[in-house]
Formats: structure tokens, C-alpha cells, sequence
């Protein structure tokens, strides 16, 4: 496992940028730049990352492209279309997506259109039309699982992944994002047996954070940061390090640089406990 966080921290160069990533600990790092970004600064940050032996984890494309508004998705196809290169250029894990909805104006929300015939098959022809448009080499293109967009479960992924069939499709993988019911909350250690087996040999990079159950009625699943949770971290860490010791695991969704700090520090000392070490990078 290579441990990292999304957020890029305040920096003012790509030296600085990767020392304190390393100085962390952390040995995978999401890109912190865009397809617009100059291609010399673009080059300056893989040379740091090389420098320092940070695996890029992710490039993210974050827009939607099936948005209703024709303008919108034209420039989300636009930005997939210039991420996917630059994910390949600099040779990232993966550029990750979410599937992406018309049923309503949020660009990542949850609509009863998202679960419709059309939908999967307008994600099948878009994801497979991506690819040939690129033809990627050094990377993979993936999706990022959602409690109300498809994947929403290993099954639903597999068949995505059978059915997209493309050498160059490769699987993101967010447990907490599929904790979308009372079993797999309740049963978390064994769904994450589950995902493992189902999609472990194809697994790119993963998310990391927490889930936790509110008493409130009726049914209510909170995403939390990690250790606030049921989730079994070590269990996770140890299911990738069975099929891929260099996966990315990538802790996100934190609010300023010092709550990644934080968090960082915690999940690499729960490890430290259990332990647990990174291959290539301290904890």
C-alpha cells in the first residue's frame, strides 16, 4: 500500500511540493495539476515526484458528462478527453471519474434516471468511446464507485468492467461509497472481502475515509473521517497489499491542510500499532 492524500497542500514550487509529501510519509500523491497546465510545470512535477518516489495515484476529471445542459457537457467530455492524456503523459495509476447523471441539475447527485437501462448503456458507449478516442498506454481510465450512480457494489462493477471491455478500463476502488445499505454496514469486513475478490486483480488506486451509522430514523449512513467509523482500516490495507502492495490509498474529502495532517498521522499510526508498514514509504 502507498499511503497519500488528495489534498496538493500549500506549496510554492513542485520541489516543495514533493518534499513535504514525502517528509509526511506519503508515498502516492493525486496530480495536482490539470491537462491546462504548462506542459514545463507539468514536467517539473513528475520529475519531483520520480525525485522523491511518489506514485502518482490519480488524475480526476470531477464534471459531468452527461449533464443536461448541452454546454456543460460538452465541456466536462472536453476536460475527460484532456485529463485521460495527461493522466497517460505522465503515467498516473489511473484518471478517475464519477459515472455521472441527466436526471438533475447536481453534477454528482442522486436521481431515480441514474438507475435506468439508458444510463448504463450510455455509460458503456461513453466510457468505451473515451478510450478509443485516447488509446491510453501508461494509464487506466476508471469510475468511481457511488452510493446513487452506477457501480454502487462489486457486482454492478464487474459487469461494468466486462461489458466496457477495454485493456485500458481498470477499477477505482471506494468502499465507503458502496456502504449504501444496513448489511454492508453491519457485515463492513465481510463486503470488503467481497470487493477484494470480486475486483482486487484489476484495482487502479482507492479512497480512504470512514462511515458511520446515525441514529437518527430512518435509515441515515454519514461519511466521517477516519477513525470516526466502523471502518477496518487494517483489513482494508492488508486486502490490497494481498494483491498489489504498490496500490495507491488516497484519504480525501477533509476540509483544510491540517485536517489531512491529522488524518494522515492517525491512519499511519493505527497501522504503525497493528503492525503494518508501506512498502515504500514510512508510517
Amino acid at each position: 500500500m502507498r499511503i497519500g492524500i488528495s489534498s496538493g497542500l500549500s506549496h510554492n514550487s513542485p520541489e516543495e511540493w514533493a518534499a513535504q509529501m514525502k517528509e509526511l510519509g506519503c508515498s502516492s500523491v493525486v496530480f495536482p495539476l490539470d491537462y491546462t497546465a504548462p506542459e514545463n510545470l507539468i514536467a517539473d512535477y513528475v520529475n519531483a515526484a520520480e525525485k522523491y518516489d511518489l506514485l502518482i495515484a490519480e488524475v480526476g476529471v470531477w464534471k459531468n458528462v452527461f449533464a443536461i445542459d448541452p454546454d456543460e457537457r460538452r465541456a466536462a467530455r472536453e476536460r475527460a478527453i484532456g485529463q485521460l492524456r495527461l493522466a497517460d503523459q505522465i503515467g498516473a495509476r489511473c484518471c478517475v471519474n464519477v459515472a455521472g447523471t441527466y436526471g438533475g441539475p447536481v453534477w454528482d447527485g442522486g436521481y431515480r434516471e441514474n438507475f435506468s437501462g439508458e444510463a448504463w448503456d450510455m455509460l458503456i458507449e461513453y466510457t468505451r468511446g473515451l478510450i478509443d478516442e485516447v488509446r491510453p498506454i501508461r494509464t487506466k481510465y476508471s469510475i468511481e464507485p457511488m452510493p446513487w450512480m452506477y457501480p454502487t457494489g462489486p457486482d454492478e462493477y464487474r459487469r461494468l468492467f466486462a461489458e466496457v471491455d477495454r485493456q485500458a478500463f481498470g477499477v477505482h476502488l471506494d468502499v465507503v461509497n458502496m456502504i449504501n445499505c444496513p448489511e454492508r454496514y453491519f457485515f463492513c469486513d465481510d463486503f470488503l472481502e467481497e470487493c477484494f475478490e470480486k475486483l482486487g486483480r484489476d484495482i487502479c488506486s482507492c479512497h480512504l475515509k470512514d462511515i458511520r451509522l446515525s441514529s437518527e430514523l430512518t435509515l441515515r449512513l454519514e461519511e466521517t473521517f477516519c477513525g470516526n467509523g466502523i471502518l477496518n482500516i487494517e483489513k482494508y490495507v492488508s486486502l490490497m497489499d494481498r494483491y498489489d502492495p504498490d496500490t495507491p490509498l488516497i484519504i480525501e474529502h477533509l476540509s483544510a491542510d491540517e485536517e489531512y495532517v491529522q488524518s494522515l498521522r492517525y491512519v499511519q499510526d493505527r497501522l504503525k500499532k497493528a503492525g503494518m508498514s508501506e512498502e515504500h514509504g514510512a508510517v
